[in-house]
């Protein structure tokens, strides 16, 4: 079920196009076709998508993605 515990946010604008997040999460990014910044699919990936999503966030080098903790 999504919406388990956990939302991602993403800041484009921040973003350089590396594509560690499809690489490493694809189910929740994309990259833009106009200029190969993030798109976020799903902001409230399952708990099953948490450990790769967790690691997109981490190895993201422009740090444009967050991963934050539901209230």
């Amino acid at each position: 079920m999504a919406g388990d515990g956990y939302r991602v946010v993403v800041d484009p604008t921040k973003c350089i196009g590396s594509g560690q997040c499809v690489a490493h999460a694809g189910a929740v990014f994309d990259q833009s076709e106009d200029d190969g910044t993030v798109v976020l699919l799903i902001a409230r990936p399952p708990a099953a998508s948490r450990a790769a999503v967790d690691k997109a966030a981490r190895l993201c080098p422009s740090q444009a993605i967050a991963v934050v903790d539901a209230d």
